[in-house]
């Protein structure tokens, strides 16, 4: 113990100006993080809202670190021009040694600067997508939803993915500036059924229950407007008709909020279920094998004569 601390006096003493320059170093650190601390215990005192509490921790831990970054610099290097030859230099190997980080650190400022999501934004990176709980400089996270659980509802999995992912893969955003997507149906009744009447319910099936979401749909693009080119004219729901080789296809089309899609799919279908249990004309239609025999099942004018 008495030989290493021979060592520091001795170190003290024979580089003065390095000592000064260390103990600087610590006090900008403590005092930089002491500030940090006192501040967002302040913020989570006067603000309830945890998405906000977490984007404002962040924030001031970057704002943090860049001060604390030019104060050192100055400590260390005695004119910024040696700072900046000397960051230029030191830019230029880390870029070529480690290509990926620093593509990962300029995702991260582009997220920041650009933010094409945001936290709590519900994305899609590839094949990945979920709910995206945090963003570092190295990576981003999401709740995973979809995947082998049906309806973009959650599987529980936390997925990592590295921020450069953002310039490589294409990137869906479910809920940003038009927080609506459009949802199908697909209700297929047999060609015996009475069609016309069957999309007649499903029109006022979806209606009823997708009234509410027509008005804040309308609000939604207006604000979406101002930043993308988006048009549309109707969005109101709507069933589309076709056929299929099993019988008469009948589509619904509706806004929906991403994470009530199920919810809303499941109040649809069960009002779709009720109304068609009261019409003996109305039956759904599945795979089948049909033995037809035209003499007396076909048109007249198709039936062959008897001669």
């Amino acid at each position: 113990m008495e030989e290493f601390i021979n060592d520091i006096t001795d170190f003290i003493a024979s580089s003065p100006s390095l000592t000064v320059q260390i103990v600087e170093t610590l006090v900008i650190i403590l005092v930089l993080w002491g500030i940090r601390i006192f501040a967002v215990r302040l913020l989570q005192k006067n603000v309830e809202t945890k998405k906000t509490v977490y984007k404002w921790r962040k924030n001031i831990t970057y704002i943090t670190f860049f001060i604390g970054v030019l104060i050192l610099g100055q400590v260390w290097f005695a004119a910024l021009g040696q700072l900046g030859t000397f960051l230029g230099l030191l830019s230029a190997g880390i870029a070529i040694a480690l290509k990926d980080p620093v593509t990962d650190i300029a995702a991260w400022l582009f997220l920041i600067w650009r933010k094409p999501f945001d936290i709590g934004d519900r994305i899609q990176v590839g094949s990945s997508k979920g709910d995206v709980i945090d963003i570092r400089v190295f990576k981003f996270t999401i709740l995973e939803i979809g995947n082998w659980v049906d309806a973009d509802q959650s599987t529980g999995r936390v997925i990592h993915i590295p921020n450069h992912k953002v310039f490589t893969d294409d990137l869906a955003n479910y809920t940003s500036d038009f927080e609506f997507i459009w949802n199908e149906m697909g209700v297929l009744v047999t060609f015996e059924s009475d069609w016309k009447k069957a999309r007649k319910i499903l029109q006022e099936v979806v209606e009823e229950n997708m009234q509410e979401f027509v008005e804040q749909a309308k609000e939604e693009v207006k604000k979406a407007e101002k930043s993308y080119l988006i048009q549309y004219r109707y969005l109101t729901p709507i069933v589309y008709t076709s056929v299929k080789d099993s019988g008469i296809n009948l589509s619904i089309r509706y806004l929906s909020d991403p994470r009530k899609r199920r919810g809303i799919s499941q109040s649809i279908w069960e009002s779709v279920l009720d109304r068609f249990a009261e019409h003996d004309d109305i039956d759904f239609a599945y795979p089948t094998i049909r033995y037809y025999d035209n003499p007396s099942e076909g048109k007249p004018s198709t039936i062959p004569s008897g001669d």
